[in-house]
């Protein structure tokens, strides 16, 4: 018999909805309005309510778990494949009490996008009642239209009480999943770690793993085994909707005794019961568990001890039942020498070492973070709901100048995972080497997660087996000659980062691409943003040809989501977005830049009403009058940045590098598409920009975007860069927000005290001064697309992110260096970030004009309606066998 579920209609207070899905409804519940609508819901005729009033709620939690997989039709049968489908049930909270509700599917995408998530505030415009026809007197509330309201949340909204978790509200599933993995353990099914035992070890009632090896095949029964822990998997989710099986969980562990080494299975409901307290080293003593043959296709680890035989033909099964094993975790302080069980052994490296191993050569690593990216998801295939959770780490050892570059995948220890930040002491074990020689031999080598890696952060290394390891102790002998305050100053933390790059050949990036069709057309961006989930990165190849290049100034990324066109806003929700619609494409740029102030002085200081800029399309043209008309002096303006009279030019010296920068459009067509005034801050007349005056090069079109641009069918604006793409100078003192920050939407609602009022935006831009909007033309020359390139460059720290020159790439390479150049002579007090657009730069635009090239693209769903989308690689098509194989 199935528990009775919430609400049965004769009473109210009988089921769960008022307090058990919430895990404690609160008190006050004669003045909840939550309540009062979800009553009215269940008591219509059809089962369904619109409130007339609709006070503002708050998201306590959201929480997903497998869905059931429809009836099939009876024609045409159903598939063998499903692809796994997902529910969410969110807790709500009025102020009195909070109620749990399923969130009607069609509504996923409110989650799925990051608009829905704990924390939120929305009002409820429509909800109804569901009865579950194949369970007694069990109904539960769905919410099927939901709306969003700006500001905060309460301080303190009603807590999730620490009672055990009653399961979903719909089907017949026994517990929730992580919110945006499947691979980490989540909720209070997962014991935590079990207190060891003091067991009596009879050692002559044990077998041996060779003995076993040898006669398993004869036995039903068997022996007990002593063994230790060596090696550890990560979790394997294998639900499927079509499935009925309550904890379809698997783990595997390489466990060994004196005779060898063997893979043992952890099965289902004995995953949430042991899986965290099953360490690598501990000890173990197995009763009542099962021989099978080894599955063949699974990973195998990279054993600390070469020497040690491995059992490979047969696996150590472990199940509830058929036998029901019995698991006990012996103490460490109880082992005893002449058991002769093996020491964990490691394949720790050094930085200096790491050039000289081979491609997919495994290793274990110690270093100090300097910097750690954010959270992003990969979609495991393609259509499919399912994604690996990953991020970028570097971290030094001292023995190089170049950081460890680590790739690291969620190991199911989401504790350890979400709390990698910079100066802690990062331990990465099972790393492969990633390298590709054959096709760049000065490409980036970086580290990956293997499925056995296992990771470690300060607070975390008391007591593991590695402290032993001499290199270990190497490397924290070398961090007490270290200042802290140095490495503090090379710390970076979030924002876009571009590994792994594409390789130089686009052959064989059309060989590593897994999808049927490498290249998207540019009218397909829209389709390709709009399925993008939350945090979900995607590299796509588009092709054009390259008609223009505009340099934007940091000062004018977007400082929050108002004021921002909504990148593809998901228009089948009825959730409302946050962000405000602009002109066709423009966004509104602020002009107002610390960074560039700061140079001037406050005797050049803008004022705010004389520094507002009023947007114009894109696609306007205004007629610019002469210098002569004007009868003034010249003036060269670049759009982004304040604009100098001669005797203030003349201070900083601008006047010379203006000449020698000094690049005409050929054709003399304006390359800014909208006329700009700007104050003389000397009390000059404010003088507009004139086509003659145009003596830098801040943009550059080719002439053909100049004939086209005007009579395009369709022009996408995908170059906006948020505060999230940028990354930051890491503030310990904000490290909790800095996480937050860069980890996903939580889901469970995080109390107001655990959090501070700072913004992200006051947190230093760690990379370049600014970045560039580059337009790509379809090949038919009737479709556009802005799209952005990030230069990232860190003066406190140059080995962050290796720069070397891209073959076949000019144009990137030159704005990446440039860039680099610009940062470098600003830090000194010099003002040549002012012309960005170098004659390298606009000389390899010039190269591409009028040429087919392959535009790779990374794009990356930043939650509400924020994408950011960067311009990745540039392929020219001449090269050889491409026509053939695209």
């Amino acid at each position: 018999m199935q528990e009775p579920g919430p609400d049965p209609p004769d009473d109210p207070h009988d089921g769960s909805t008022p307090a058990s899905p919430s895990g404690g409804g609160g008190g006050g519940g004669e003045a909840s309005w939550l309540l009062r609508v979800l009553e009215a819901a269940r008591g219509a005729s059809l089962l369904s309510a619109s409130p007339a009033e609709m006070p503002p709620l708050t998201v306590v939690a959201v929480e997903r778990y497998l869905a059931e997989a429809p009836p099939c039709p009876p024609a045409p049968p159903c598939s063998a494949a499903v692809t796994p489908q997902y529910w969410y049930d969110v807790t709500l909270a009025d102020g009195s009490r909070q109620e749990r509700c399923h969130l009607a599917p069609s509504l996923n995408g409110l989650v799925q996008r990051g608009h829905l998530r704990a924390g939120a505030r929305l009002r409820l415009t429509r909800c109804s009642y569901l009865y579950d026809e194949r369970r007694l007197r069990y109904g539960f509330p769905c919410l099927e239209g939901v709306e969003r309201v700006a500001g905060e949340p309460p301080a303190r909204p009603a807590p999730i009480a620490s009672a055990p978790r009653p399961p979903p509200l719909r089907g017949e599933r026994k517990h929730y999943l992580p919110l945006w993995n499947n691979e980490d353990p989540y909720g209070d099914t997962w014991e935590a770690e079990k207190p060891p035992e003091k067991v009596d070890v009879d050692v002559s009632k044990l077998t041996s793993l060779g003995h076993l090896e040898m006669t398993w095949r004869s036995r039903v029964h068997f022996h007990p085994l002593l063994v230790r822990v060596l090696h550890k998997s990560r979790l394997r989710y294998y639900g499927k909707p079509e499935k009925k099986m309550d904890v379809p969980y698997q783990a595997y562990f390489e466990v060994a005794d004196s005779s060898g080494m063997i893979s043992m299975v952890l099965w289902n409901s004995l995953c949430p019961e042991w899986y965290n307290s099953m360490k690598v080293g501990t000890v173990l003593l197995l009763e009542q568990y099962a021989i099978k043959n080894s599955y063949p296709f699974k990973t195998q680890p990279t054993p600390g001890d070469s020497q040690m035989k491995r059992f490979a033909t047969i696996e150590i099964s472990l199940n509830v039942r058929d036998p029901p094993t019995k698991i006990s975790i012996i103490p460490e302080e109880m082992v005893k020498p002449e058991w002769g069980l093996p020491e964990v052994k490691y394949r720790f490296i050094t930085r200096s070492e790491l050039d000289n191993l081979p491609n997919n050569h495994s290793c274990d690593v110690i270093g100090l973070v300097t910097f750690v990216g954010r959270i992003e998801r990969a979609r495991k295939r393609e259509r499919s709901e399912d994604f690996w959770l990953y991020r970028w780490a570097h971290a030094i050892d001292g023995t190089s100048e170049q950081p460890f570059i680590l790739e690291i995948f969620a190991t199911s220890q989401p504790d350890v995972f979400e709390h990698i930040h910079p100066m802690t002491y990062l331990v990465c074990t099972q790393m492969r080497v990633v390298r590709d020689l054959s096709d760049n031999p000065s490409s980036t080598i970086y580290l990956t997660t293997s499925n056995e890696s296992q990771i470690f952060i300060t607070g975390c290394h008391k007591g593991q087996p590695y402290t032993r390891d001499t290199k270990v102790k190497n490397f924290i002998h070398w961090t007490k000659t270290q200042s802290e305050a140095d490495q503090m100053k090379k710390t970076v933390i979030g924002g876009y980062y571009p590994l792994p790059r594409p390789p130089n050949s686009f052959l064989k990036y059309c060989k590593s691409n897994k999808v049927e069709s490498v290249l998207k057309a540019i009218g397909e961006m829209g389709k390709e943003i709009e399925d993008l989930h939350y945090r979900e990165h995607k590299r796509i190849a588009i092709q054009g040809i390259i008609s223009a290049i505009r340099y934007i100034n940091c000062s004018n990324v977007a400082e929050d989501a108002s004021g921002v066109e909504p990148v593809q806003k998901d228009t089948s929700q009825t959730l409302e977005s946050s962000t405000v619609s602009k002109e066709d494409g423009v966004q509104k740029e602020n002009l107002q830049t610390k960074e560039f102030t700061s140079f001037l002085g406050p005797q050049y200081a803008p004022g705010e009403q004389q520094w507002h800029q009023t947007p114009q399309s894109k696609k306007s043209t205004v007629k610019r009058k002469t210098e002569a008309e004007e009868g003034s002096t010249s003036i060269i303006p670049v759009p982004s940045y304040n604009y100098f009279t001669r005797s203030a030019r003349k201070k900083f010296g601008l006047d010379k590098v203006q000449r020698e920068d000094f690049v005409q459009d050929k054709n003399e067509q304006p390359v800014s598409d909208s006329s700009q005034y700007y104050p003389d801050q000397e009390g000059l007349s404010a003088i507009p920009e004139t086509e003659e005056t145009r003596g830098t090069c801040d943009s550059w079109q080719s002439d053909l975007w100049a004939q086209v641009k005007d009579k395009l069918l369709k022009y996408l604006h995908h170059s906006t860069v948020f505060p999230e793409s940028i990354p930051r100078k890491f503030d310990y003192a904000h490290k909790d927000l800095l996480m937050q920050q860069y980890n996903l939407h939580a889901a469970v609602y995080q109390p107001k005290e655990m959090r501070t009022d700072k913004n992200i935006n006051e947190f230093k831009s760690a990379s370049g001064l600014g970045y560039y909007e580059v337009t790509v033309l379809g090949i038919n020359h009737d479709v556009a697309v802005d799209v952005a390139f990030l230069p990232l460059f860190y003066p406190e720290n140059p080995h962050l992110l290796q720069m070397e020159d891209i073959e076949n790439d000019t144009l990137l390479s030159c704005m990446s260096c440039i860039s680099a150049y610009q940062q470098k002579t600003t830090s000194y007090g010099t003002l040549c970030d002012t012309f960005p657009l170098s004659n390298e730069i606009v000389k390899a635009a010039m190269d591409l004009d009028g040429k087919h090239v392959v535009c790779i693209l990374d794009i990356c769903h930043l939650g509400d309606d924020k994408v950011e989308v960067f311009l990745s690689k540039i392929y020219k098509t001449v090269e050889p066998d491409v026509l053939d194989l695209v």
